[in-house]
């Protein structure tokens, strides 16, 4: 089992004068822990379940350039992007500038969106669950066509219309940057994701509901003539043993997912002192124990 690092907040004493070398320090801490991916939340406001929406959220993508600089091996990404956050074509371009500059470590997390304060806050279109799915389909295959060097346009959606699906310099990734998408909706989400993904991600409910989510995934797979075994299984995973520093409890657990197939989890800083620190204290040994889960 692989090791992934997701950063949810960015509180810190001296914010937000000492946020730059934290995150600096964070991603050393990820790849001294062996972590296949470092990525952070996509949104404008804090989430209230880990804070208030006043609390700091800085920008996901250019959160990502200063990692990139500070990092040499992770892969890079949101989890997740939301549709609405950016038009289609900027976001494959963004996603394609972070492959350049990162030197082909950038990977697109994404997902319908669901944070109707931060887009009524800020101005932002927040259309019906039904819309956001559809204009989530229509970007993955514009991404798809952009990283496409063959395919220079034009597209025709029923939301999205470009003229041109010019992309220059292209991705680094080959044959594209990765793409990752996050949730567990069993009739959109994961058709979705049997359709046009890399990988998806899930939330460690439980192993019960993990794994009749990937059966519907294995059942969305077989519908569309795809190899279940083409789709990275990854999982969000927060535990109160590892937290109290119970790695032989935390690695017990994840080995149930491990079973399940489940091949990276991604382990989540809490949301009070130095995410660095956390990683050092727990990632480190932990990481060992998981790469003996297969």
């Amino acid at each position: 089992m692989r090791l992934g690092i997701h950063l949810t907040t960015f509180n810190h004493p001296e914010d937000p004068a000492g946020l730059a070398a934290e995150l600096a320090a964070t991603g050393r801490a990820a790849e001294a822990a062996g972590a296949e991916t470092l990525s952070v939340m996509d949104h404008y406001f804090q989430m209230e379940q880990n804070g208030r929406a006043e609390h700091p959220m800085l920008e996901g993508y250019t959160t990502l350039g200063f990692l990139a600089t500070h990092t040499t091996s992770a892969r890079l990404g949101l989890l997740v992007t939301g549709v609405t956050y950016r038009h289609p074509g900027l976001l494959a371009k963004i996603v394609t500038t972070l492959d350049v500059l990162s030197g082909g470590r950038a990977f697109l997390g994404i997902g319908a969106a669901w944070y109707d304060r931060e887009h009524r806050g800020l101005g932002v279109p927040y259309p019906s669950t039904a819309e956001r799915f559809e204009r989530l389909e229509e970007t993955l295959r514009i991404c798809r066509q952009m990283w496409d060097p063959a395919d220079n346009g034009p597209f025709q959606g029923r939301h999205f219309q470009l003229a041109e699906t010019l992309n220059s310099p292209p991705a680094l990734s080959s044959p594209r940057p990765k793409v990752l998408i996050g949730g567990g909706g069993e009739r959109k989400t994961l058709r979705l994701v049997a359709q046009y993904a890399d990988a998806c991600n899930l939330f460690a409910t439980s192993p019960e509901e993990v794994a009749h989510k990937l059966s519907v995934l294995d059942a969305h797979c077989a519908d569309l003539g795809r190899d279940p075994a083409e789709v990275q299984r990854t999982m969000l995973y927060r535990s109160e043993a590892l937290n109290d520093g119970d790695l032989d409890q935390a690695a017990k657990d994840l080995a149930v997912y491990a079973e399940l197939g489940i091949s990276t989890v991604i382990l989540v800083p809490p949301g009070q002192g130095s995410p660095a620190e956390w990683i050092e204290r727990r990632c480190v040994p932990l990481a060992p124990k998981l790469a003996e889960l297969g």
